[in-house]
């Protein structure tokens, strides 16, 4: 397959899942100690790479976390956060600047500090006050997120699947190279069908609405130069739909959670207006070894492996790598 290490994938994908041990120690740590409210901090990517687990705390917790952009929450602050917070933290590079400056912010305010990053030297690891290291250029950082909140939210009596999930999570690497092979087809379908399209339009909700938010924006605007719009399926009918011609490129990301109909609703009216839909289901690849909470739990992941296959064969037919940036690290600002 273009552009794919397996080995390395494979090494990255595990030594993210073999983290659990560590960061189940952690948790007992820490709760031990007293928190009683969770910041889940990022800058663009990683903000977005957050939503899922604020959205897991959300139905299953009282308790509050949230997720927050590292740039805002230095200029705007937050009222729940002190010693009992705990702000946790991830960089594939643990360099971004915006997430090191949020580092010394939260903790000015006492905060507990953690990070994911693959870097153990790197400015980020150094700042926080435990650093969980994985290979190096680790992405996504999911199974990280999945582990630790699912982690506490069992520690506090309100995730009763963690364990079945945690468990699972070992047949990943087996699972996400199956479905780096399946998706090729489409991908490359996909990428040449689309190797002029100037604007795409981008729905997803639930667990993969934070997928979506990042594909649009870090992958097709940051990475390839395309403009995009990206909705909540959830949202879709109040405005968006507007924009929609028989022509429009709609990408649809699909999941196995409770909102799967509200993105079913989007698609049957995209279709309706659009000849240019493209849907990427999860429910099309065997995930063999998961089971269904676990499957609409680990949709991004199952995603970001897919849509990695579509945008190294954008990369390819466009001719544009993926590396290149005119602003981004570029210019100061």
């Amino acid at each position: 397959m273009l552009g794919f290490n397996e080995s390395e994938f494979r090494a990255q994908i595990g030594s993210a899942v073999s983290l659990r041990p560590q960061i189940e120690s952690y948790v007992d740590q820490l709760l031990a100690g007293g928190i009683d409210n969770i910041l889940l901090v990022g800058s663009g990517g990683t903000y977005a790479q957050m939503w899922p687990y604020e959205l897991l705390a959300r139905q299953k917790s009282t308790m509050p976390i949230r997720a927050a952009i590292a740039a805002e929450i230095i200029e705007s602050g937050d009222a729940q956060l002190n010693e009992r917070t705990l702000a946790v933290f991830t960089s594939v590079s643990g360099t971004t600047d915006d997430v090191v400056r949020a580092i010394d912010y939260v903790s000015s305010q006492g905060a507990s500090t953690i990070a994911f990053t693959g870097y153990p030297e790197s400015p980020i690891a150094q700042k926080v006050g435990k650093a969980f290291i994985s290979q190096p250029k680790t992405w996504p950082f999911d199974m990280q997120m999945l582990l630790l909140i699912g982690c506490i939210l069992n520690q506090r009596g309100e995730f009763g699947d963690y364990n079945l999930v945690a468990g699972e999570m070992e047949n990943l690497p087996d699972a996400l190279v199956a479905v780096a092979e399946k998706a090729e087809e489409q991908a490359i379908s996909f990428a040449e069908a689309n190797k002029d399209t100037d604007y795409h339009f981008l729905i997803g909700g639930g667990a993969l609405w934070g997928f979506t938010y990042l594909y649009s924006m870090c992958i097709l605007e940051e990475m390839q130069w395309i403009k995009t719009s990206r909705v909540h399926s959830a949202e879709f009918f109040h405005g968006a739909l507007e924009l929609l011609e028989e022509d429009t490129s709609v990408i649809i990301f699909q999941g196995e959670d409770s909102t799967r109909p509200l993105t079913d609703r989007a698609e049957e009216f995209a279709k309706r207006i659009s000849s240019n839909v493209e849907v990427f289901d999860t429910k099309n690849y065997e995930l063999a070894g998961f089971s269904p909470v676990s499957r609409a739990l680990i949709a991004p992941i199952v995603l970001d492996t897919v849509m990695g296959r579509v945008s190294k064969h954008l990369e390819r037919v466009r001719d544009h790598s993926l590396d290149l940036r005119r602003y981004y690290r570029v210019m100061e600002y």
